[in-house]
Order: structure tokens, then C-alpha cells, then sequence
């Protein structure tokens, strides 16, 4: 394929090279010597440009109503799917750049819109003051938009991470400027404009490029009045610092090493087996809220093995945009290596590791980022496997003893993201998960699939603090502001 496919950045309402006309080249991760397009190599400069306007147009985007503001962001949704024929061109670009398969690729493109409309409609609770009446004082609790917000997004799920902070954003007064992430930033750079060009210009600014270039300059920049950040938990470190030097309010979402517990009376039918696959090889792996251990009474072991590896053989491994296909390649070489690693060393130390799925062009695979749905059974808890995040199309295996055994072994990580129980007991399910360290739980589910967007999304520990989605995640771009008088004045009007 030729390399037909461009992204620029959006700032102040147009469409705009990078300083210098800079760009570079982002490859296909199942076949990496194609050249899908290019993206916009953005500088200091331009990072400066997109704060000033984003600033120039603060003032009136933050003065309009809620209820302006969400009529505008359902024009948005409306917009993100008017045109058929080229969301269809979107998804497919999506899919060659990113690796992810067409389904995901344009479950994650499609749904985009749902995600302005869902948050359009706390316009209304957004516009009610919370109120305190005296003696001593009759209070009226308001809240103020903080400013200028910086969106830095990942590469796994650009898209649908953005739709859980920029709607939020814009529905709270903010203005923002958005980096996506230097992977897979064609399509979504193209789906940031469309969105860009139906609100008043600087409202939605967008940079792409290098992080080692321009991340300090964005995190630091003095009309950042709010960062909020998904990514790794070093550059989550980082970015915490630097924003540190300006009090610079933070939202951080750092991933996690989800914990699921299988209790003695989990309902194990096909379906299940094929919710527990998809909770932990969606995407290949590449999703925060992933199942990345998963803990099995001893009494169902056996039986989950058979099954789970039942369904991970049915598994077929190529290019995302091959109607067969069920699991594409990793996004990049360098999370491919840590994957191997982790596998490598479960190997070197004794565990039973099995690879599944098949792999129709053995060629390909040998030539693109690509790793077969891996399960690790009962390892030592010592392994990485076990105790990092993997990212990636591995899953270790472990079973326990006691329903307070298995509790204690999904608590034991520096991760605190999501969590699941599966239990045929809902009275059962709500005890455990009540005692499980995770800012969300799913009971008979995991990830994406079984998470509703309308609840707050977050973690503790080392996932992070703040939230995104939900009323809280529009919270996060808002500032409360009390206003008191003596009881009784305000009520003479």
C-alpha cells in the first residue's frame, strides 16, 4: 500500500503542519516494513501555540451553560458517524496502523460518539449548586472550570480513552490541548479534527510527536491548569513531578495488574469461558483494565485450564484486517520484548507454558510484532509474569485454597486498577469484591466489556489517583467554589 495517509495538527480551529513541515513515519506492526503514513513532528513552538489559543478561547467557551456546551457535544457525536464511507476509511487506517483487529478497531471508532452524548447528559446536575442553609450561614457550594486542560493519551486504546477525558473537558468549561500518543496517531489525529472543527476555534487543539521533545514543555507549560494523564507508571512519576513545579492539579491512570478470583461455586459454562478469554486477550493484552492473574479455587482448576485453553486454541493470529482473524499483532517491538521476557523467564524457571491459537501465515507472523495467546499455569509468584504488568497476550494461572486465600493473593500488588469475582452467589460477590484493593470490580466479567461508562474509572496504589468517566471524571476539570452569607440574606431577594 502506498503511503497516502497524513495527520497534521489542529490549532485554533485550523489544520496546521508542524513547524518546519516536519513529520514521521508510523509503520504497520503486522507487516513493518509498510509505510502507512506519516504524523506531525510537533515542536516547543507549536506546543505553545496550541496552549495560547486554547487560553484566547477560554474565557467564552467557559462562560456558555452547560446546557450550551452539551448541545454542542451531541452535534459532535452526530458528527463522528454522519459520513459512513469515511468512518469506514478510519477504521481501516486505524486497524493497519495500530495492529488491533477491524472489530475493536471499529467498535473503538464507532463508539466514540456515545461516550459526548453519555456525558452531555449530566448537564443538568452540572448546573445545580449544592446549597447549605444556616444558622450561622446560608451556603451556596458552585463550581468553576480550572482552565487550560492538557490530555495525554496512550496507544493501546487512544480513542476510547480520549472519549473518557475530553467530553468530560469540554462539558466542564475547559478548553484543552490533546497529545496523542507518537503510535498509531493517523487516524485519531484525523478523528480529533473532525471533532475540533465543529466547536469555536482553539476550544480543541491537537499535537503529536515526540515526548523525549515536547513533554516537558507540555507538562510545565504556565497555561496548564490541569494534567490528566494515562500511561505508564514511570512517565506517571514524571509527570507528577514536573507538574509539581507549577501545583499543577493531576488526574494519573497508570495501569494495573488485575487480579481475578474464581471462587468454588463460579458458574463455568462456554459463555463464561469465552468472557474470562476476552477479559484478558482483548486487544492482545493491551488494555489497563485487562485480567492479567487469574486466581482459581483449587477444586475448579483443572476444569478452567480445559476450557480457558479450549478457547485460546480456537484463536487465529494475523493481520487485524483479515476477516479470520481474532487477535493482531502488538502495537510495537518494544512491548513485544517485554512480553517475550516475561515468557522467557516463566520458561527458564520451571512453569508449564503453553502458546495457542494458529497462525495461518507462519511468514507474517515471524515478520510482525506478533505473540500466539500464551497461558502460564501455576508459576512461582515471584515471576514477572505474575507480579508486573504484561500488556500482552500472557496469562498466568494460579489456583488457592480459601476464599481468604485467593483475597489475599489479589491484593498482594503494587497495582490497584480493576479487579473481578465470579461466583454464582451475588450476596457472595459483593462481600468479596467489598474486600478487594481495586478502584473497579466486575463480578462474572472483566474489562471492557463488562464496565459501565457511566461509573467513575481509576485506581490507587500504583494505578494511579483521580478518576476518569462518571460524574467524577467531569469533577476532575472543575474547582469548587463556596460562596457564604449570613443565614437568612440570600432569601431576602
Amino acid at each position: 500500500m502506498t503511503d497516502t495517509f497524513q495527520a497534521g495538527l489542529y490549532i485554533d480551529g485550523r489544520r496546521v503542519e508542524a513547524s518546519g513541515g516536519r513529520s514521521y513515519p508510523i509503520h504497520n506492526p503486522a507487516r513493518p516494513a509498510e509505510r502507512v503514513g506519516q504524523a506531525a513532528l510537533a515542536s516547543v513552538e507549536d506546543v505553545d501555540r496550541a496552549f495560547q489559543a486554547a487560553h484566547r478561547a477560554f474565557p467564552a467557551w467557559s462562560a456558555r451553560s452547560p446546557a450550551e456546551r452539551a448541545a454542542l457535544l451531541r452535534r459532535v457525536a452526530e458528527h463522528l458517524t454522519a459520513d459512513a464511507a469515511d468512518l469506514e476509511r478510519r477504521t481501516r487506517l486505524f486497524t493497519r496502523e495500530h495492529g488491533k483487529v477491524l472489530k475493536e478497531a471499529a467498535t473503538e471508532m464507532g463508539r466514540l460518539g456515545s461516550r459526548f452524548t453519555d456525558v452531555a447528559d449530566n448537564a443538568p446536575r452540572l448546573m445545580a449548586d449544592e446549597r447549605l442553609s444556616g444558622p450561622p450561614f446560608d451556603t451556596v457550594i458552585a463550581r468553576k472550570p480550572r482552565g487550560v486542560a492538557l490530555l495525554i493519551v496512550p496507544w493501546n486504546w487512544p480513542l476510547s480513552i480520549l472519549g473518557a477525558k475530553l467530553p468530560q473537558a469540554l462539558l466542564a468549561g475547559s478548553t484543552v490541548v490533546i497529545k496523542l500518543p507518537q503510535q498509531s496517531a493517523i487516524a485519531p489525529a484525523q478523528t480529533v479534527a473532525m471533532i475540533a472543527e465543529m466547536l469555536p476555534p482553539g476550544v480543541v487543539n491537537l499535537i503529536t510527536g515526540e515526548a523525549s521533545e515536547i513533554g516537558d514543555a507540555m507538562l510545565t507549560h504556565p497555561l496548564a491548569a490541569a494534567i490528566n494523564f494515562t500511561g505508564s507508571v514511570g512517565v506517571g512519576k514524571h509527570v507528577m513531578r514536573l507538574a509539581a513545579e507549577r501545583l499543577t492539579p493531576v488526574t494519573l491512570e497508570l495501569g494495573g495488574n488485575d487480579a481475578a478470583l474464581v471462587l468454588q461455586d463460579a458458574e463455568l459454562d462456554a459463555a463464561a469461558f469465552r468472557r474470562l478469554y476476552q477479559g484478558a486477550f482483548m486487544t492482545a493484552g493491551q488494555i489497563c483494565m485487562a485480567m492479567k492473574r487469574l486466581y482459581v479455587h483449587r477444586s475448579r482448576y483443572d476444569e478452567l485450564v480445559q476450557g480457558l485453553s479450549a478457547v485460546a486454541a480456537e484463536q487465529v493470529v494475523g493481520d487485524g484486517l483479515l476477516p479470520d482473524t481474532t487477535m493482531g499483532p502488538l502495537n510495537n517491538p518494544r512491548q513485544l520484548q517485554v512480553v517475550r521476557d516475561m515468557i522467557q523467564q516463566a520458561r527458564e524457571r520451571g512453569a508449564d507454558v503453553r502458546e495457542f491459537g494458529a497462525v495461518p501465515d507462519p511468514a507474517l507472523y515471524r515478520q510482525g510484532h506478533f505473540q500466539r495467546p500464551t497461558l502460564v499455569f501455576d508459576p512461582d509468584p515471584s515471576l514477572d509474569v505474575v507480579r508486573e504488568e504484561q500488556f500482552g497476550p500472557v496469562l498466568p494461572i494460579l489456583p488457592f485454597d480459601t476464599q481468604e486465600q485467593g483475597i489475599v493473593l489479589a491484593n498482594d500488588s503494587r497495582f490497584a486498577l480493576c479487579s473481578s469475582v465470579w461466583t454464582a452467589d451475588p450476596e457472595r460477590a459483593m462481600a468479596v469484591a467489598r474486600q478487594l484493593e481495586a478502584g473497579y470490580t466486575y463480578l462474572n466479567g472483566h474489562g471492557p466489556l463488562a464496565q459501565d461508562n457511566r461509573a467513575p474509572f481509576g485506581g490507587f496504589k500504583d494505578s494511579g489517583f483521580g478518576r476518569n468517566l462518571g460524574f467524577q471524571g467531569i469533577e476532575g476539570f472543575l474547582s469548587p467554589h463556596s460562596i457564604s452569607a449570613p443565614a437568612g440574606w440570600l432569601h431576602k431577594a
